[in-house]
């Protein structure tokens, strides 16, 4: 909802990429495609097959002539975002359900297609993982292009007819209209829904176009032609601003200014604290496409790197050598610095469409993670084997995800073991000493630390779904959300016996949850004993300077005050005040 202030609007939503920019409103609905049932007799369905292969041939050619067009403006990175695109319109599963449904039902391509990818959209929404949530933009994308060609309909959202700058407000934004935006007329955009990870926001900060993002109704409150200001730093579109706005906001813009200075000053430099505490700042990244990103942001290796990607949407399991190519690639572009490769936590809320998995009532409880993996032992044994090999690079480290108790623990390790002795006997190098961890993530695994402590070499606390766990709380559901408090005295409590036990053990206990980017919450986990911090690497510069102006001591006196205190909101406000008093141009807001 809007808030008023002396004649202007403010709306509230997700800063995804920074940048303040004012003009003209133009606003963007994308014309809803009419999808009719229409029955075929028998005679027609070979035609009605070939007429929607045909249309997933043109949308391949168009996404790939778009990936072209980036590949050649932006680069490699942001051009394999499509690859998400092809994968999905060469899922044979897809193709041959929407197929199969032509020709079973006797219905007509565009309905079947719609039906099949709508199946797709609702299963991705419904993931706990933001990551792969987001991924349902993707797919509706796809969806939209591939009816357009089977409709035989041209794109409504073709933005080349632009003759002067404006700021775009739409419902959505799909990837493929992003890339092709262009700086000169496109100050910025807003739209109604989106996150912080979806490929609309990715390529709005490769692209250096200040955008907002989960405004909820923005577009149908607006108008084109009306006058804005987007603020790309703190998530607002203010429509109709004052003069007193538009000087404060000139203002700010001077001072985020004079801050990316600075943190392009210390992006190479450690992060230690004024009195000589050291924090190891690693990035979580998601594919080998990540590489770049880690460098250039000054992350000292990767605290997480997630594998899901290789098995999510491939029309086959990748091969032990596949896996060893892509591990080691990532661990032989970033020595000496470390790099930390996350077990398959599939399963639950991620799945893959070659394994048929059966539906589970709760799968946030049920099948996934490591559990899936000791139920799959020839699945975990071949990437255990390509983690063993990259290891040969000498800066890889493997943890487990999910492990509630020590059996799991136990016969994880118990496997390594055999692929270390299969490695050996065949000749093949491996790194003897290879640090091996595990995820905490569930209050059992929290308050059993210093029994799992003696069996690994170091802990990486899960916050994200530590706190769902503990809560029992989701946050992606509007009804409990509330509930989801990363300072909830429970959770404090929970790090601390964590990162304790660790240290009583002589191994060290980092963080990799969305708490550790938090650039509020950070002294906090610095205050109660946390040895690493692993965050998205575009955040990994604000920690830093947060980090290198911070004392250990006053961080410790944080964590001596919640670990007392009864209140989350009491927590979180005081870790507000430490975090401005120590680094006030990192919050500095006109709101």
């Amino acid at each position: 909802m809007p808030e008023q202030a002396k004649g202007e609007k403010v709306f509230r939503g997700i800063a995804v990429s920074a940048g303040i920019c004012r003009g003209k409103i133009l606003i963007l609905h994308r014309a809803r495609h009419i999808i009719a049932r229409r029955g075929l007799a028998d005679s027609e369905l070979n035609e009605e097959v070939g007429r929607f292969e045909k249309a997933l041939v043109q949308t391949r050619q168009q996404i790939l002539e778009i990936q072209g067009k980036v590949l050649e403006t932006l680069g490699a990175k942001e051009a394999d975002i499509f690859e998400a695109h092809l994968l999905m319109l060469e899922d044979r599963v897809l193709v041959d359900e929407v197929i199969r449904m032509i020709r079973d039902q006797k219905v007509n391509a565009d309905f079947a297609f719609h039906t099949v990818a709508e199946r797709y959209v609702t299963a991705l929404l419904g993931a706990n993982d933001e990551y792969l949530r987001e991924r349902a933009n993707d797919m509706r994308d796809l969806t939209a292009r591939a009816l357009d060609n089977l409709l035989e309909v041209e794109d409504k959202f073709d933005l080349r007819h632009l003759a002067e700058p404006c700021i775009l407000v739409s419902h959505d934004l799909s990837p493929s209209t992003t890339a092709q935006l262009d700086k000169k007329f496109v100050l910025g955009f807003a739209t109604d829904i989106g996150g912080q990870t979806s490929h609309t926001a990715i390529m709005a900060r490769s692209l250096g176009i200040p955008a907002v993002v989960g405004l909820q109704s923005v577009s149908q409150e607006l108008n084109s032609g009306d006058y804005a200001l987007l603020d790309g730093y703190n998530g607002t579109v203010i429509v109709n601003p004052t003069d007193q706005t538009l000087f404060e906001y000139g203002q700010l813009a001077k001072i985020k200014a004079s801050l990316a200075d600075k943190l392009r000053e210390i992006q190479q430099q450690p992060a230690v604290t004024l009195d000589g505490k050291f924090i190891h700042l690693s990035a979580n990244i998601e594919d080998q496409n990540d590489i770049e990103s880690v460098i250039t942001h000054g992350a000292e290796g990767v605290g997480l790197f997630r594998t899901e990607y290789l098995f999510i949407n491939h029309e086959k399991l990748p091969t032990e050598e596949e896996q060893y190519q892509s591990y080691r690639k990532v661990a032989s572009a970033l020595k000496p610095n470390p790099v930390i490769i996350r077990t398959l936590d599939l399963g639950g809320d991620k799945f893959a469409s070659h394994l048929q998995l059966a539906k589970e009532v709760n799968p946030f409880l049920g099948w996934r993670a490591i559990r899936f993996c000791l139920a799959q032992p020839e699945l975990f044994r071949a990437q255990l084997r390509a983690i063993l090999r990259a290891s040969a690079e000498g800066n890889v480290k493997m943890m487990y995800p999910m492990i509630s108790g020590l059996e799991e623990l136990n016969q994880a390790n118990a496997l390594l073991e055999k692929c270390r002795v299969e490695l050996r006997t065949e000749g093949l190098p491996f790194d003897e000493q290879m640090e091996v961890g595990a995820m905490i993530e569930i209050p059992s695994a929290a308050l059993i630390a210093d029994v799992l402590a003696p069996r690994v070499k170091f802990f990486s606390i899960g916050s994200n779904d530590l706190i769902q766990y503990t809560l029992a709380a989701d946050r992606t559901n509007e009804k409990v959300s509330h509930l989801y408090e990363p300072t909830h005295p429970a959770i404090v409590r929970l790090i601390k016996t964590t990162v304790d036990a660790a240290h009583r053990h002589g191994i060290w206990a980092g963080v990799c949850g969305e708490v550790a980017g938090d650039p509020v919450l950070a002294p906090l986990l610095i205050g109660l004993g946390v040895d690493e911090l692993s965050a998205a690497p575009t955040v990994v510069a604000q920690v830093k300077y947060i980090v290198r102006r911070l004392k250990l001591t006053e961080a410790q006196a944080l964590a001596e005050f919640a670990l007392q205190c009864e209140s989350p909101v009491e927590i979180h406000a005081r870790c507000r005040e430490l975090a401005r008093q120590t680094a006030p141009s990192l919050f500095e807001s006109k709101t």
